[in-house]
């Protein structure tokens, strides 16, 4: 008789866990549908000769770009962090940021860094 008793309070919790069940996905179906896909980038990342020519075109007297690497700004920002090294300099000592104008890559702040380059 106790088991009976046990065996019918078992089904009764199992039906009302089941009932729980069915409206999670429900409510679940419009954040799914909501969801958005990857987005393009409207220009292609920097690599080192595009970070070579933007460095040219601000800093006119400077030496040549001999090395650089450019990394994302960070999730969400805008623009590159880019290392580089100039002249002979094999090792990437200095940095820039270069962020998106008029459809081409340009220094951030081009007069602070080509006087620290100049100097």
């Amino acid at each position: 008789m106790k088991s009976l008793f046990a065996c019918a309070a078992l089904l009764a919790l199992a039906a009302c866990n089941s009932e729980e069940a069915a409206e999670a996905p429900a409510a679940e179906a419009p954040t799914a549908a909501a969801s958005v896909g990857p987005v393009k980038p409207s220009m292609p990342a920097p690599d080192e000769e595009t970070f070579a020519a933007a460095y040219a075109e601000a800093c006119t007297a400077a030496p040549k770009v001999s090395t650089s690497l450019c990394k994302s700004a960070g999730f969400g920002k805008e623009g590159f962090v880019c290392e580089y090294g100039l002249g002979d300099d094999e090792y990437r000592r200095n940095s820039a940021t270069l962020m998106p104008e008029d459809g081409k890559w340009v220094l951030a702040e081009a007069d602070k860094i080509c006087a620290a380059d100049a100097a």
